[in-house]
C-alpha cells in the first residue's frame, strides 16, 4: 500500500514518540531529524525525454547518547516500528561506543526560541507536460543561437519541496517546509576539429525568480560560442579573475580552512587565524541567515542551534570560526549556528561591474573553469587545471584553454584586488567576480 505524505504536524508527533522511546530503553539525551521530499525532475535531450523523474524520499535520523556514549541509527521507514527498531539500534549501538568528553546535545541556552517564517517555501505546481515543455523550449533556444552549436547535453527542469522537524530531549523540536526550483542547459560547440562546451541555469526558492528557460538556453549557447577557438598560452606570471560562480569555490578554501574541524585537527593552513588579517582591508564577508527566500537562509541550524547575523571577516580580519557543538567544545568555545553549513554568506562588493574589473585587470586571464582537485587544505597551496579568457588592454582577447593557474592561498588572498558588483545569488555563498594581483599560469604555447 502506498504510504500517504505525512504533514509537518505528524512528523513532529513522530519526533516526539520517538524521543520518548529513546528515553524509555536507556538514552540519557538523544535528537531526531526527520525529512519528506517530493520533486519532478526532467530532462531533455534533442528535443526527445531522456529522464523523468518523480521523487518522493523520507527518512528519520537518530542519535543517541548514553552518559558520554554516542550511537547513530537511520530509517526510510516512518512507520511506528521501524521508529521503534531504529531507536533501540541507536540506544544499543551507544552502549558499545567509547566515552567522548565532547559529545552530547548542544547547551539549552544556544537553541533557537523562535523561528521566524523566512519565506522558504514556494511550490511550483507544474506537471510533468509542462516540465518537458519548457525544456525543450530552453534547449530548442541554445540550438537556434549559433549554427556552431552542434550537440546537447540536454536541458533541465527541477521541482522540489521539502520538510523537515527536527528535536532532541532538550525541549526543543520544530520544522519548517522549503522549495527549490532550477532550469539549467548544456550544450556543445564545434569549430574546425575544435569542440567546447559550456552551460548556464538558474535556481531559486520561488519559480517566479527562475530567469526564463530560453534565456537560460541561449546563455549557455553564447558561452559555448564564445570559447571556440581556444589557444594555449605560454608559462606567466599575471592577474587572474575568477568569475563569480567560481570566486564562491575560491572562497569556499577559507570556509574549510575556518571549520572547526580544521581547526581542532590541526590541518588548516588557517590555523588559529582568528584575529589574524588575512585579507586586504576593503575585504569583509556577514552571514545572513535570516534573509527571506534566500537559498542560504534558515531559522536554526542541523541541531536546533539558533542562526543570527554575524561578520565572519571585517575588513580583512578573520573575526571567528564555523563551528558545529562538537567542534566549539573541542576549541573550548561556543558554537557559531553552522551544524550543517553556512547560511548565506555575503562577500562584500566593490562598485565595479565586470567590465570594469577587465579594464583594471588590464593584461591577464578571466577564469571560468576549473578542473582537478589539486588543493592542498594543510598547506593552502593551489593548483588547478583552468580554461577561460585572455584579457589584453581590459578586454576579451580570445579564449583560452589547457592551462594551470597556481599559488598558494594565503597569498592569493593578501593579493586580493577587487571584488565585482556582479554578485552570484545562487547559493549559500553570495559573492561578485574576483580579482587575484598576480599568479602563475602555466602552459606550453604562446601568447598570440
Amino acid at each position: 500500500m502506498t504510504q500517504r505524505t505525512p504533514s509537518a504536524d505528524q512528523l513532529s508527533v513522530l519526533v516526539e514518540r520517538a524521543l520518548a522511546e529513546a528515553g524509555a530503553v536507556g538514552a540519557t539525551a538523544a535528537d531526531v531529524g526527520v525529512s519528506v521530499d517530493t520533486g519532478l525532475s526532467v530532462t531533455v535531450r534533442l528535443g526527445e525525454v531522456e529522464t523523468l523523474e518523480h521523487h518522493r524520499n523520507r527518512g528519520m535520523g537518530i542519535t543517541a547518547y548514553v552518559g558520554q556514549r554516542k550511537g547513530s541509527a537511520s530509517t526510510g521507514d516512518l512507520s511506528w516500528a521501524a521508529i521503534a527498531d531504529t531507536v533501540r539500534k541507536a540506544v544499543s549501538i551507544a552502549r558499545f561506543t567509547a566515552e567522548d568528553p565532547y559529545a552530547g546535545l548542544p547547551d539549552a541556552a544556544t537553541l533557537a526560541t523562535s523561528i521566524p517564517d523566512l519565506a522558504l517555501s514556494h511550490p511550483w505546481d507544474i506537471d510533468a507536460e509542462r516540465a518537458i515543455e519548457l525544456a525543450r523550449a530552453c534547449e530548442a533556444a541554445a540550438l537556434a543561437v549559433d549554427p556552431r552549436i552542434t550537440n546537447s547535453e540536454g536541458a533541465s527542469i527541477s521541482a522540489h519541496s521539502a520538510e523537515r522537524v527536527y528535536g532532541n530531549t532538550q525541549g526543543f523540536i520544530a520544522g519548517y517546509p522549503s522549495t527549490y526550483a532550477s532550469v539549467s542547459c548544456v550544450v556543445m560547440g564545434q569549430q574546425g576539429e575544435q569542440q567546447e562546451r559550456d552551460y548556464w541555469y538558474s535556481a531559486a526558492r520561488d519559480p517566479q525568480m527562475l530567469e526564463a528557460a530560453a534565456a537560460i538556453g541561449r546563455r549557455a549557447a553564447e558561452r559555448t560560442v564564445a570559447r571556440l577557438g581556444a589557444r594555449r598560452i605560454a608559462t606567466v606570471r599575471v592577474p587572474v579573475l575568477y568569475v563569480p560562480e567560481l570566486a564562491r569555490g575560491l572562497l569556499g578554501h577559507f570556509l574549510g580552512a575556518i571549520r572547526g574541524g580544521a581547526q581542532y585537527r590541526r590541518s588548516s593552513f588557517l590555523l588559529d587565524a582568528a584575529g589574524e588579517t588575512i585579507f586586504p582591508s576593503f575585504f569583509s564577508v556577514s552571514e545572513r541567515p535570516h534573509l527571506q527566500g534566500a537559498l542560504g537562509s534558515a531559522p536554526f541550524d542541523a541541531e536546533g542551534c539558533r542562526t543570527k547575523d554575524r561578520e565572519l571577516v571585517q575588513a580583512g580580519t578573520v573575526d571567528g570560526y564555523i563551528l558545529d557543538t562538537y567542534s566549539a567544545r573541542k576549541l573550548g568555545l561556543s558554537t557559531t549556528g553552522n551544524a550543517g553549513g553556512v547560511h548565506n554568506l555575503i562577500v562584500h562588493s566593490g562598485a565595479e561591474d565586470y567590465a570594469g574589473l577587465l579594464r583594471r585587470m588590464g593584461r591577464g586571464l578571466v577564469v571560468t573553469e576549473l578542473m582537478g582537485q589539486g588543493v592542498n587544505g594543510v598547506t593552502g597551496d593551489y593548483s588547478r587545471g583552468a580554461t577561460g579568457f585572455w584579457v589584453e588592454g581590459g578586454e576579451i582577447a580570445y579564449p583560452v584553454n589547457e592551462v594551470t593557474i597556481a599559488g598558494n592561498l594565503r597569498q592569493m588572498y593578501r593579493d586580493l584586488v577587487a571584488v565585482g558588483s556582479d554578485v552570484d545569488v545562487r547559493g549559500a555563498v553570495q559573492t561578485g567576480s574576483i580579482l587575484v594581483a598576480e599568479m602563475t599560469v602555466a602552459g606550453d604555447g604562446s601568447v598570440v
